[in-house]
């Protein structure tokens, strides 16, 4: 299935649940965001986990095209965070003896530690996407850690300094979507959530490094950009500190929060050259919306945004909602979107 041509398609961030017989969800919760390894979350033992993952994955696909989602991804089931799984693949990390990056509410949370030059020596994603269009029939999306959000995810005890480091994973990055993009897979994401958390960087060489694990990628690209899963971060500011930059990247297509944090919708004149995926779904909100709910945030979004540059989708984190709420949520999504489009075509 090729990429979509209706107006305001659908999709997803990238996670979905997995299932409470493959992971537990009270070790998932103490580990908050692992970026390094947490084997402890799996129920399965290793000799049958990766085809435990292969049967959730399946069914997080399917769950997605039954909701009516246009572009599908494979719901990240096989990764203990969104990041660790890439991160702790490249060569140069010694993953035995992990560092610590400090956390800003205080404390310190443990990163890989860079001893090495990065380099990537081989595919890490690549069986995911294969397998995402081995059974997907709608169109399917990837995601990646993106380059600068690598870096600030990572103790340094190897570089010159953090743009050296940033650039080296920039390269990483690139021979991985190179790769992806290869597989058929439509759309390629970066997640970058740590630009806004270090606006001062990401303006110095953060784009660079973007633009650098971009270069040459065709097809839809997307950064991805949030404040932090909704279950953990319940109060969340109404404006990105680090977004109207990104309309200086090579990526074709943006994606924010709206929902959860009530974002002010004016800063989107300022990507005018860029399509955006709306975050539309608050998971905060334990209730399910309803399918006018979603058309009325997405009517909000045409007042900045044209229809042919609007893509609908959740805020980002819904690997932590129970599944049937996050099917609900999607499949309102869909309802949602098939509303506005059907007063826009008539």
């Amino acid at each position: 299935m090729t990429y979509p041509t209706h107006l305001i398609p659908t999709t997803v961030v990238g996670s979905y649940p997995q299932p409470d017989w493959l992971v537990d969800r009270g070790a998932l919760a103490h580990h908050g965001v692992p970026r390094v390894g947490a084997p402890d979350i799996w129920r399965v033992a290793e000799p049958w986990l990766e085809q435990a993952q292969d049967d959730a994955t399946a069914l997080a696909i399917r769950d997605m095209e039954r909701a009516g989602i246009d572009i599908v991804s494979d719901g990240e089931i096989r990764r203990e965070s969104y990041s660790n799984r890439f991160a702790l693949a490249l060569d140069g990390i010694d993953a035995e003896h992990p560092g610590r990056v400090g956390r800003s509410g205080g404390g310190s949370t443990p990163v890989p530690r860079i001893v090495g030059k990065i380099r990537r020596h081989g595919p890490v994603e690549l069986r995911d996407a294969e397998f995402l269009r081995a059974h997907a029939s709608h169109a399917t999306k990837i995601t990646l850690p993106g380059p600068f959000t690598l870096s600030m995810q990572a103790e340094n005890a190897f570089y010159a300094d953090e743009e050296e480091m940033a650039m080296d994973y920039a390269v990483a990055v690139n021979e991985e979507l190179r790769a992806l993009k290869a597989s058929g897979v439509d759309v390629v994401q970066l997640d970058e959530p740590w630009v806004r958390t270090a606006p001062d960087k990401a303006a110095r060489w953060g784009i660079a490094a973007i633009n650098r694990a971009l270069e040459g990628i065709p097809g839809p690209t997307i950064v991805h950009l949030c404040f932090g899963y909704a279950a953990m971060v319940g109060n969340k500011p109404s404006g990105y500190a680090f977004l109207a930059q990104l309309a200086d990247t090579l990526a074709t297509q943006i994606s924010i929060e709206v929902a959860q944090p009530r974002l002010d919708l004016g800063i989107l004149k300022e990507l005018s050259g860029k399509t955006i995926l709306l975050g539309v779904l608050d998971l905060n909100d334990p209730a399910v919306e309803t399918a006018d709910e979603v058309a009325a945030r997405l009517r909000a979004g045409l007042r900045h945004v044209a229809a042919e540059r609007l893509v609908a989708a959740p805020d980002c984190g819904m690997k932590y909602l129970p599944r049937e709420r996050a099917f609900g949520k999607l499949r309102a999504l869909a309802d949602g979107a098939a509303i506005v489009r059907r007063e826009l075509t008539g």
